[in-house]
């Protein structure tokens, strides 16, 4: 049974994480961990307000602390609750150590990771996609999911292949993760930016074979012009409830904080699924 990674805050139950994630999971027949993030630096007050207001700064965190363990436990039990409601089966860890490391190790273990795309795991306000979701995205072991903040049933695959190994990496995983997937259509999606000839697939007759053999009744979408602009079109333009797949490459932290990728432009221009994998 494949082990299926819906990753929370641990201060809240992020509904479209959850809905997401019980979906996939019964798609897949996979068991659906609920990963409730925690730190011992991360409060849901400010701390460096405590400190200076209060007249008694230990009484008062104390007291603050005992009322964001009782918000932590409720996220769980909610989460327990209704896990045992869709009768799908379940398992529950608390990591309370730094959140990303416990992630990217725990992700060696998993299938796949769901989480929503404006998790950021602090108090700081962050352009999107935070520095929390490109650490996931660059440095875990397995595919993630990135939802948006409302659940929409998916109506329809789209596959982004430009050629590189990351996203033929992308959609076998994808393959392997979701096989019996068949009931919705699948879109393969290429833009062609002039370095191969108009209408020319990547990989051509490679390709093909490929894709008739995970998906038999793909429909081929050839774009001509900038990549970002065209998929951010047609995805804009499809009228139908995608889920998106795409591989993303591995990048150094530096160039990972200067340089946007596709996965970023998709996240901010979409309010859609992406599964992203990278090779």
């Amino acid at each position: 049974m494949k082990n299926f990674l819906a990753v929370f805050d641990g201060y809240k139950l992020c509904k479209s994480t959850f809905d997401y994630a019980v979906a996939l999971a019964k798609k897949s027949d996979s068991c659906l961990t609920g990963v409730f993030l925690d730190a011992f630096f991360y409060h849901n007050y400010n701390l460096r307000k405590v400190l200076k207001d209060s007249s008694d700064p230990e009484a008062d965190m104390k007291v603050r602390n005992e009322k964001d363990q009782l918000q932590r436990d409720e996220s769980v039990y909610q989460f327990q609750r209704l896990c045992e409601e869709a009768q799908i089966k379940y398992e529950i860890h608390r990591d309370n150590s730094i959140a990303v490391e416990e992630l990217q190790y725990e992700s060696m273990f998993a299938d796949l990771i769901i989480v929503n795309k404006h998790e950021k795991f602090t108090r700081i306000d962050e352009k999107n996609p935070s520095g929390f979701i490109k650490e996931i995205l660059a440095d875990v072991q397995c595919p993630v999911v990135v939802v948006p903040d409302h659940f929409k049933i998916p109506e329809k695959i789209v596959l982004l292949y430009d050629g590189s190994p990351s996203s033929i990496f992308a959609i076998k995983m994808f393959s392997y993760l979701f096989k019996d997937w068949g009931d919705l259509p699948v879109d393969l999606v290429s833009v062609n930016e002039g370095d191969i000839e108009e209408g020319q697939l990547p990989g051509n007759i490679l390709m093909v074979d490929f894709m008739n053999r995970c998906f038999p009744n793909v429909n081929y979408s050839l774009l001509n012009g900038n990549v970002e602009e065209n998929i951010l079109a047609y995805l804009n333009d499809s009228g139908k409830n995608d889920l998106v797949v795409l591989g993303a490459y591995r990048r150094n932290k530096f160039s990972r904080w200067v340089k946007h990728s596709l996965a970023d432009v998709l996240m901010n221009g979409l309010d859609k699924p992406l599964f992203i994998a990278h090779h």
